[in-house]
């Protein structure tokens, strides 16, 4: 790491620590030069995450959409849509590929919303899966709570 104050290309690190709750360390280094002592951060680096739409168009992610499409679901329902998006972008991340298609992603939510909260899964639903009809809608509730409706 080169020194910010002479350049030096040398320095050693002098203390280590987690920041941002364990996603960056911290260090505090010394340069072998001028002994001027500088902090830098390191982090893992992610790997840019395209989203495969419908029609073939890749996108990078963008959580913004994630939590925007998620809020609408849940709006004044017990859900921290914040939260829901940070797991399931992480989900995401977990997956290690760099490509992934909207289904996918769709999937994901409507898995964590139905364990969560069957009227915003249902919500979710209606615009991601498209319904057309009032049968459309019917068909999902009647899957959700196992039983017809008359």
């Amino acid at each position: 790491m080169k020194c910010p104050g002479c350049g030096y290309p040398e320095s050693k690190v002098v203390d280590s620590r987690a920041a941002q709750e364990g996603s960056t360390i911290r260090r505090r280094r010394e340069c072998q030069s001028c002994k001027k002592r500088f902090t830098t951060f390191e982090m893992v680096e992610s790997v840019p995450v395209f989203v495969i739409k419908k029609d073939g168009r890749r996108e990078l992610f963008d959580r913004a959409k994630l939590l925007s499409g998620i809020m609408k679901a849940t709006e004044k329902r017990p859900v921290n849509a914040e939260e829901l998006s940070l797991q399931i972008e992480a989900e995401i991340q977990n997956t290690m590929r760099q490509d992934v298609p909207t289904r996918e992603i769709g999937e994901m939510v409507m898995r964590a919303l139905k364990g969560l909260d069957e009227v915003a899964y249902v919500r979710f639903a209606s615009v991601y899966r498209e319904f057309k009809d009032i049968d459309t809608f019917l068909h999902e509730l009647n899957e959700l709570r196992g039983k017809e409706f008359n």
